[in-house]
């Protein structure tokens, strides 16, 4: 299958989805080990692949965790750099639970992913929600997102 990620008019397209696993007042958050900034976990849509398949091959893919799925929670829009290009990603954020036994549920883990032909060491880190502002996460508006008490799904904009 393919990524749903394409270049086009200088641009590039991406369309991913991210779990948002909190357990024990701390949520699961990933970086390169080349980079400062944290994420949350996921990765792109395969064409043919629905959001919930994505999440669960991804994170099976990354740190061989089972997972299920909930509810859909944040809709964005984010406009950053790719290299050289600009970005436009739409990334759908899902409520998960990690639901094997082996997956750590506390501390930092190493995992691996691969993306246009080029492999990255990925670091996995569960992070106090309370100790999220402290860090740089991309997207930035999500360390107060997090902590919001607001129902429904939220939708934004955020422009690196």
């Amino acid at each position: 299958m393919s990524d749903i990620l394409f270049r086009k008019d200088g641009w590039v397209f991406s369309y991913r989805v991210a779990g948002i696993a909190v357990k024990n007042g701390k949520v699961l958050l990933q970086k390169t080990t080349a980079d400062d900034a944290y994420a949350f976990p996921g990765g792109h849509v395969e064409l043919g692949e629905t959001n919930e398949e994505t999440l669960i091959r991804e994170f099976k893919e990354e740190i061989g965790a089972d997972i299920s799925v909930g509810d859909l929670r944040w809709v964005a829009e984010v406009f950053f750099p790719w290299g050289e290009s600009p970005c436009h990603q739409i990334c759908l954020y899902y409520d998960i639970e990690i639901t094997d036994e082996n997956t750590p549920k506390d501390g930092m883990f190493m995992a691996k992913e691969h993306i246009e032909g080029r492999n990255f060491e990925l670091e996995f880190h569960w992070v106090p929600i309370e100790k999220t502002g402290e860090l740089e996460i991309y997207p930035e508006n999500a360390k107060e997102l997090l902590k919001s008490e607001e129902k429904g799904v939220k939708h934004f904009i955020y422009k690196e």
